[in-house]
Protein backbone atom coordinates (compact mmCIF):
# COMPACT_ATOMS: atom_id res chain seq x y z
CA UNK A 1 0.00 0.00 0.00
CA UNK A 2 1.40 3.38 -1.01
CA UNK A 3 1.75 6.11 1.59
CA UNK A 4 -0.74 8.24 -0.30
CA UNK A 5 -3.38 5.49 0.15
CA UNK A 6 -3.00 5.45 3.92
CA UNK A 7 -5.28 7.59 6.07
CA UNK A 8 -4.63 7.74 9.80
CA UNK A 9 -6.82 8.78 12.72
CA UNK A 10 -4.55 9.50 15.70
CA UNK A 11 -6.61 9.49 18.89
CA UNK A 12 -4.85 11.41 21.66
CA UNK A 13 -5.72 12.49 25.22
CA UNK A 14 -7.24 15.94 25.44
CA UNK A 15 -6.72 16.28 29.18
CA UNK A 16 -2.90 16.50 29.11
CA UNK A 17 -2.36 20.16 28.32
CA UNK A 18 1.17 20.73 29.58
CA UNK A 19 4.17 20.17 27.34
CA UNK A 20 4.52 16.44 27.97
CA UNK A 21 6.78 14.07 26.06
CA UNK A 22 3.73 12.19 24.80
CA UNK A 23 2.17 15.36 23.40
CA UNK A 24 5.41 16.34 21.68
CA UNK A 25 5.82 12.84 20.20
CA UNK A 26 2.21 12.66 18.93
CA UNK A 27 2.40 16.09 17.32
CA UNK A 28 5.77 15.43 15.67
CA UNK A 29 4.66 12.01 14.44
CA UNK A 30 1.52 13.45 12.85
CA UNK A 31 3.53 16.21 11.18
CA UNK A 32 6.12 13.85 9.73
CA UNK A 33 3.60 11.24 8.59
CA UNK A 34 1.78 14.00 6.71
CA UNK A 35 5.09 15.00 5.13
CA UNK A 36 5.47 11.39 3.95
CA UNK A 37 2.09 11.44 2.22
CA UNK A 38 -0.26 10.13 4.90
CA UNK A 39 -3.59 11.87 5.45
CA UNK A 40 -3.61 12.39 9.23
CA UNK A 41 -6.58 13.32 11.40
CA UNK A 42 -5.65 14.20 14.99
CA UNK A 43 -8.61 13.35 17.22
CA UNK A 44 -8.19 14.75 20.77
CA UNK A 45 -10.51 13.15 23.30
CA UNK A 46 -11.16 14.80 26.64
CA UNK A 47 -11.62 12.59 29.67
CA UNK A 48 -10.18 11.46 32.96
CA UNK A 49 -7.37 9.49 31.34
CA UNK A 50 -5.83 7.05 32.04
CA UNK A 51 -8.78 4.81 32.72
CA UNK A 52 -11.52 7.33 32.06
CA UNK A 53 -15.11 7.32 33.23
CA UNK A 54 -17.82 5.20 31.65
CA UNK A 55 -18.84 8.21 29.56
CA UNK A 56 -15.21 8.84 28.56
CA UNK A 57 -14.89 5.26 27.33
CA UNK A 58 -18.23 5.48 25.53
CA UNK A 59 -16.90 8.45 23.56
CA UNK A 60 -13.70 6.54 22.85
CA UNK A 61 -15.75 3.62 21.52
CA UNK A 62 -17.64 6.00 19.24
CA UNK A 63 -14.38 7.47 17.96
CA UNK A 64 -13.06 4.00 17.17
CA UNK A 65 -16.23 3.01 15.33
CA UNK A 66 -16.50 6.22 13.32
CA UNK A 67 -12.97 6.23 11.88
CA UNK A 68 -13.20 5.91 8.12
CA UNK A 69 -16.98 5.94 7.83
CA UNK A 70 -16.81 8.94 5.52
CA UNK A 71 -14.30 7.43 3.07
CA UNK A 72 -16.59 7.28 0.07
CA UNK A 73 -18.00 10.74 0.56
CA UNK A 74 -14.76 12.62 1.05
CA UNK A 75 -12.69 10.55 -1.40
CA UNK A 76 -14.60 8.46 -3.94
CA UNK A 77 -13.12 5.06 -4.75
CA UNK A 78 -10.30 5.36 -7.24
CA UNK A 79 -9.54 8.98 -6.40
CA UNK A 80 -6.03 9.94 -5.23
CA UNK A 81 -7.20 10.42 -1.63
CA UNK A 82 -9.11 7.16 -1.40
CA UNK A 83 -7.67 4.56 0.92
CA UNK A 84 -7.94 2.63 4.11
CA UNK A 85 -8.38 4.35 7.45
CA UNK A 86 -6.16 3.08 10.26
CA UNK A 87 -6.72 4.12 13.85
CA UNK A 88 -3.77 4.63 16.19
CA UNK A 89 -4.69 5.31 19.83
CA UNK A 90 -2.43 6.77 22.49
CA UNK A 91 -1.93 4.14 25.19
CA UNK A 92 -3.04 6.58 27.86
CA UNK A 93 -6.56 6.07 26.46
CA UNK A 94 -6.36 2.62 24.89
CA UNK A 95 -4.74 0.62 27.68
CA UNK A 96 -7.66 1.24 30.01
CA UNK A 97 -10.33 0.36 27.46
CA UNK A 98 -10.04 -3.30 26.41
CA UNK A 99 -13.81 -3.74 25.88
CA UNK A 100 -13.95 -0.73 23.58
CA UNK A 101 -11.00 -2.02 21.56
CA UNK A 102 -12.61 -5.46 21.30
CA UNK A 103 -15.89 -3.95 20.11
CA UNK A 104 -14.09 -1.92 17.44
CA UNK A 105 -12.25 -5.02 16.22
CA UNK A 106 -15.50 -6.99 16.09
CA UNK A 107 -16.97 -4.20 13.97
CA UNK A 108 -14.09 -4.49 11.52
CA UNK A 109 -12.21 -1.43 12.79
CA UNK A 110 -9.30 -2.78 14.85
CA UNK A 111 -7.09 -0.11 16.39
CA UNK A 112 -3.37 0.09 16.92
CA UNK A 113 -1.93 1.22 20.27
CA UNK A 114 0.86 3.79 20.54
CA UNK A 115 2.30 3.19 24.00
CA UNK A 116 4.40 5.89 25.66
CA UNK A 117 4.31 4.54 29.21
CA UNK A 118 2.83 1.54 31.07
CA UNK A 119 -0.53 1.56 32.80
CA UNK A 120 -0.69 1.12 36.57
CA UNK A 121 -3.24 -1.70 36.15
CA UNK A 122 -1.26 -4.49 34.41
CA UNK A 123 -4.28 -6.78 33.92
CA UNK A 124 -6.31 -4.08 32.19
CA UNK A 125 -3.27 -3.21 30.08
CA UNK A 126 -2.74 -6.85 29.10
CA UNK A 127 -6.33 -7.25 27.94
CA UNK A 128 -6.18 -4.04 25.91
CA UNK A 129 -2.92 -4.98 24.21
CA UNK A 130 -4.35 -8.37 23.22
CA UNK A 131 -7.28 -6.65 21.51
CA UNK A 132 -5.10 -4.26 19.48
CA UNK A 133 -4.30 -4.67 15.80
CA UNK A 134 -0.68 -4.00 16.72
CA UNK A 135 1.47 -2.24 19.28
CA UNK A 136 4.02 0.52 18.73
CA UNK A 137 6.25 1.58 21.63
CA UNK A 138 8.22 4.79 21.83
CA UNK A 139 11.29 3.18 23.43
CA UNK A 140 13.01 -0.16 23.80
CA UNK A 141 12.58 0.06 27.57
CA UNK A 142 8.80 0.36 27.17
CA UNK A 143 8.78 -2.63 24.83
CA UNK A 144 10.95 -4.60 27.25
CA UNK A 145 8.50 -3.84 30.02
CA UNK A 146 5.57 -5.10 27.96
CA UNK A 147 7.43 -8.27 27.11
CA UNK A 148 8.35 -8.89 30.74
CA UNK A 149 4.85 -8.22 32.07
CA UNK A 150 2.75 -9.81 29.35
CA UNK A 151 5.06 -11.97 27.19
CA UNK A 152 4.08 -9.76 24.27
CA UNK A 153 6.16 -10.11 21.12
CA UNK A 154 5.98 -8.45 17.71
CA UNK A 155 6.27 -4.95 19.15
CA UNK A 156 7.47 -2.15 16.89
CA UNK A 157 9.83 0.34 18.54
CA UNK A 158 9.71 3.82 17.00
CA UNK A 159 12.21 5.89 18.93
CA UNK A 160 11.50 9.62 19.28
CA UNK A 161 13.21 11.92 16.85
CA UNK A 162 15.04 15.16 17.48
CA UNK A 163 14.80 18.59 15.91
CA UNK A 164 18.22 20.13 15.12
CA UNK A 165 19.03 23.03 17.42
CA UNK A 166 21.79 25.65 17.84
CA UNK A 167 24.83 24.74 19.91
CA UNK A 168 24.51 26.07 23.46
CA UNK A 169 27.07 28.67 24.51
CA UNK A 170 26.96 27.84 28.22
CA UNK A 171 27.57 30.28 31.06
CA UNK A 172 30.04 31.41 33.69
CA UNK A 173 29.38 30.25 36.33
CA UNK A 174 27.94 27.00 34.88
CA UNK A 175 24.19 26.97 34.42
CA UNK A 176 22.28 23.77 35.25
CA UNK A 177 18.93 22.98 33.68
CA UNK A 178 16.11 20.54 34.55
CA UNK A 179 13.34 20.75 31.94
CA UNK A 180 10.38 18.64 33.03
CA UNK A 181 6.90 19.12 34.43
CA UNK A 182 7.02 19.76 38.17
CA UNK A 183 5.87 16.32 39.31
CA UNK A 184 6.99 14.00 42.12
CA UNK A 185 8.13 11.36 39.63
CA UNK A 186 10.57 13.83 38.09
CA UNK A 187 12.17 14.15 41.55
CA UNK A 188 13.23 17.79 41.34
CA UNK A 189 13.18 17.76 45.16
CA UNK A 190 16.19 15.41 45.16
CA UNK A 191 18.02 17.77 42.82
CA UNK A 192 17.36 20.73 45.11
CA UNK A 193 18.61 18.78 48.11
CA UNK A 194 21.78 17.87 46.18
CA UNK A 195 22.35 21.47 45.12
CA UNK A 196 22.03 22.59 48.73
CA UNK A 197 25.18 20.56 49.46
CA UNK A 198 27.13 22.49 46.82
CA UNK A 199 26.58 26.13 47.76
CA UNK A 200 30.33 26.62 48.19
CA UNK A 201 30.84 26.14 44.44
CA UNK A 202 29.84 28.55 41.64
CA UNK A 203 26.73 27.59 39.63
CA UNK A 204 23.17 28.65 38.87
CA UNK A 205 20.19 26.42 38.09
CA UNK A 206 16.67 26.57 36.64
CA UNK A 207 13.85 24.07 37.07
CA UNK A 208 11.61 24.65 34.06
CA UNK A 209 8.28 22.91 33.62
CA UNK A 210 4.55 23.11 34.07
CA UNK A 211 3.38 23.69 37.61
CA UNK A 212 -0.30 23.05 36.83
CA UNK A 213 -0.22 19.24 36.82
CA UNK A 214 0.59 19.08 40.55
CA UNK A 215 0.35 22.57 42.10
CA UNK A 216 1.00 21.25 45.61
CA UNK A 217 4.33 19.68 44.62
CA UNK A 218 5.29 22.79 42.65
CA UNK A 219 4.62 24.92 45.72
CA UNK A 220 6.73 22.56 47.84
CA UNK A 221 9.64 22.94 45.40
CA UNK A 222 9.45 26.73 45.55
CA UNK A 223 9.30 26.61 49.34
CA UNK A 224 12.37 24.35 49.35
CA UNK A 225 14.39 26.94 47.47
CA UNK A 226 13.94 29.29 50.42
CA UNK A 227 14.27 26.60 53.09
CA UNK A 228 17.55 25.36 51.61
CA UNK A 229 19.01 28.83 51.15
CA UNK A 230 19.09 28.62 47.35
CA UNK A 231 17.53 32.03 46.63
CA UNK A 232 19.46 33.77 43.88
CA UNK A 233 20.93 30.46 42.75
CA UNK A 234 17.84 28.47 41.66
CA UNK A 235 14.86 29.76 39.67
CA UNK A 236 11.57 27.93 39.08
CA UNK A 237 9.82 29.99 36.39
CA UNK A 238 7.18 27.42 35.40
CA UNK A 239 6.71 26.22 31.83
CA UNK A 240 8.56 28.32 29.26
CA UNK A 241 8.20 28.38 25.50
CA UNK A 242 9.68 30.20 22.56
CA UNK A 243 12.43 32.72 23.13
CA UNK A 244 12.41 32.39 26.91
CA UNK A 245 13.01 28.64 26.73
CA UNK A 246 15.61 28.98 23.99
CA UNK A 247 17.49 31.51 26.10
CA UNK A 248 17.66 28.96 28.93
CA UNK A 249 18.92 26.27 26.58
CA UNK A 250 21.54 28.61 25.11
CA UNK A 251 22.96 29.38 28.54
CA UNK A 252 22.97 25.80 29.83
CA UNK A 253 26.07 23.70 30.53
CA UNK A 254 24.48 20.58 32.04
CA UNK A 255 20.99 19.08 31.96
CA UNK A 256 19.19 16.72 34.36
CA UNK A 257 16.46 14.12 33.98
CA UNK A 258 16.45 12.08 37.19
CA UNK A 259 12.88 10.76 37.07
CA UNK A 260 12.11 7.78 39.29
CA UNK A 261 10.54 6.11 36.24
CA UNK A 262 11.02 7.12 32.61
CA UNK A 263 10.38 5.20 29.41
CA UNK A 264 12.65 7.48 27.36
CA UNK A 265 12.74 11.21 28.15
CA UNK A 266 12.57 13.54 25.16
CA UNK A 267 14.43 16.26 27.00
CA UNK A 268 17.59 14.13 26.86
CA UNK A 269 18.02 14.22 23.05
CA UNK A 270 16.78 17.83 23.11
CA UNK A 271 19.73 18.59 25.37
CA UNK A 272 22.17 16.62 23.22
CA UNK A 273 20.96 18.41 20.09
CA UNK A 274 22.40 21.55 21.69
CA UNK A 275 25.64 19.88 22.78
CA UNK A 276 24.56 19.84 26.44
CA UNK A 277 25.51 16.70 28.42
CA UNK A 278 22.89 15.10 30.65
CA UNK A 279 22.73 13.38 34.03
CA UNK A 280 20.02 10.70 34.15
CA UNK A 281 18.90 8.09 36.66
CA UNK A 282 20.28 4.60 36.06
CA UNK A 283 17.72 1.88 35.46
CA UNK A 284 15.28 4.10 33.56
CA UNK A 285 14.60 4.56 29.86
CA UNK A 286 16.48 7.85 30.02
CA UNK A 287 19.69 5.81 29.75
CA UNK A 288 18.54 4.67 26.29
CA UNK A 289 17.91 8.29 25.35
CA UNK A 290 21.37 9.27 26.60
CA UNK A 291 22.91 6.65 24.31
CA UNK A 292 20.81 7.70 21.29
CA UNK A 293 23.60 9.70 19.70
CA UNK A 294 26.50 7.36 20.49
CA UNK A 295 28.08 5.12 17.84
CA UNK A 296 27.02 2.05 19.83
CA UNK A 297 23.31 2.78 19.86
CA UNK A 298 20.98 0.25 18.26
CA UNK A 299 18.72 1.39 15.48
CA UNK A 300 14.96 1.69 15.98
CA UNK A 301 12.76 -1.15 14.80
CA UNK A 302 11.37 -4.39 16.13
CA UNK A 303 12.03 -4.62 19.86
CA UNK A 304 15.65 -5.85 20.24
CA UNK A 305 16.16 -5.11 23.93
CA UNK A 306 17.59 -1.94 25.45
CA UNK A 307 20.74 -0.70 23.72
CA UNK A 308 24.14 -0.88 25.32
CA UNK A 309 25.00 2.43 26.89
CA UNK A 310 28.57 2.61 25.62
CA UNK A 311 30.01 3.80 28.92
CA UNK A 312 33.14 5.26 27.39
CA UNK A 313 31.27 7.64 25.09
CA UNK A 314 28.17 8.68 27.01
CA UNK A 315 27.53 12.45 26.79
CA UNK A 316 26.96 12.64 30.53
CA UNK A 317 26.29 9.87 33.01
CA UNK A 318 23.66 7.53 34.45
CA UNK A 319 23.63 7.54 38.26
CA UNK A 320 22.07 4.97 40.60
CA UNK A 321 19.91 7.20 42.79
CA UNK A 322 17.75 6.55 45.81
CA UNK A 323 16.73 9.11 48.38
CA UNK A 324 20.22 10.22 49.50
CA UNK A 325 21.04 13.54 47.80
CA UNK A 326 24.76 13.18 48.52
CA UNK A 327 25.09 10.63 45.69
CA UNK A 328 23.91 13.14 43.12
CA UNK A 329 25.85 15.92 44.82
CA UNK A 330 29.07 13.92 44.52
CA UNK A 331 28.56 13.48 40.78
CA UNK A 332 27.86 17.16 40.30
CA UNK A 333 30.80 18.17 42.51
CA UNK A 334 33.16 16.14 40.33
CA UNK A 335 31.77 17.78 37.20
CA UNK A 336 32.03 21.28 38.66
CA UNK A 337 35.62 20.84 39.87
CA UNK A 338 37.13 18.70 37.09
CA UNK A 339 37.67 20.66 33.83
CA UNK A 340 38.77 17.49 32.01
CA UNK A 341 35.50 15.72 32.90
CA UNK A 342 33.45 18.71 31.78
CA UNK A 343 35.35 18.84 28.49
CA UNK A 344 34.89 15.10 27.90
CA UNK A 345 31.14 15.19 28.50
CA UNK A 346 30.78 18.30 26.36
CA UNK A 347 32.77 16.76 23.51
CA UNK A 348 30.64 13.61 23.58
CA UNK A 349 27.45 15.68 23.57
CA UNK A 350 28.62 17.77 20.63
CA UNK A 351 29.62 14.61 18.74
CA UNK A 352 26.18 13.09 19.39
CA UNK A 353 24.35 15.95 17.65
CA UNK A 354 24.90 14.64 14.13
CA UNK A 355 23.93 11.07 15.04
CA UNK A 356 20.57 11.74 16.68
CA UNK A 357 17.66 10.27 14.68
CA UNK A 358 15.19 12.70 13.18
CA UNK A 359 11.41 12.56 13.39
CA UNK A 360 11.38 11.39 9.77
CA UNK A 361 12.93 8.14 10.98
CA UNK A 362 10.24 7.81 13.67
CA UNK A 363 7.46 8.34 11.13
CA UNK A 364 9.05 5.94 8.64
CA UNK A 365 9.17 3.15 11.24
CA UNK A 366 5.54 3.73 12.24
CA UNK A 367 4.46 3.91 8.61
CA UNK A 368 6.08 0.60 7.71
CA UNK A 369 4.37 -1.13 10.63
CA UNK A 370 0.96 0.31 9.77
CA UNK A 371 1.31 -0.40 6.06
CA UNK A 372 2.06 -4.04 6.53
CA UNK A 373 -0.11 -4.60 9.58
CA UNK A 374 3.03 -6.13 11.07
CA UNK A 375 6.16 -4.76 12.83
CA UNK A 376 8.66 -3.06 10.51
CA UNK A 377 10.88 -5.58 8.74
CA UNK A 378 13.92 -3.56 7.80
CA UNK A 379 14.35 -0.43 9.90
CA UNK A 380 18.00 -0.07 8.92
CA UNK A 381 16.99 1.23 5.49
CA UNK A 382 15.02 4.09 7.01
CA UNK A 383 15.87 7.42 5.35
CA UNK A 384 16.43 8.97 8.76
CA UNK A 385 18.26 6.06 10.42
CA UNK A 386 21.98 6.27 10.94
Amino acid sequence: MQASALRLRLVVPGNVRHNSGGNVYNSALARELAAQGVEVEIFPLDGDWPGGSREDRRRLAAALRSAGTHDDGAHPAGSPGAGRWITLVDGLLACGAPEELAAAAAAGRPAWILLHMPLEDPELERRALREAAGVICTSSSAAAGLHARHGLDGITVALPGTVPAPLANGSKPPHLLAVAALLPNKDQSLLLDALSLLTGLPWTAALIGSDSADPIYAAQLRASVGRLGLQGRVSIPGELRGRELEAQWASADLSFLISKAETYGLVVPESLARGIPVVVRAGTGAVEALAAGTPERQKPGIFPGAPAAGSGTLPGTAVALGTDPSVLADVLRRWLTDPALRARWRSSAVSARDRLPGWDSTAWTVLQALRAGLPAKNPESSPGAT
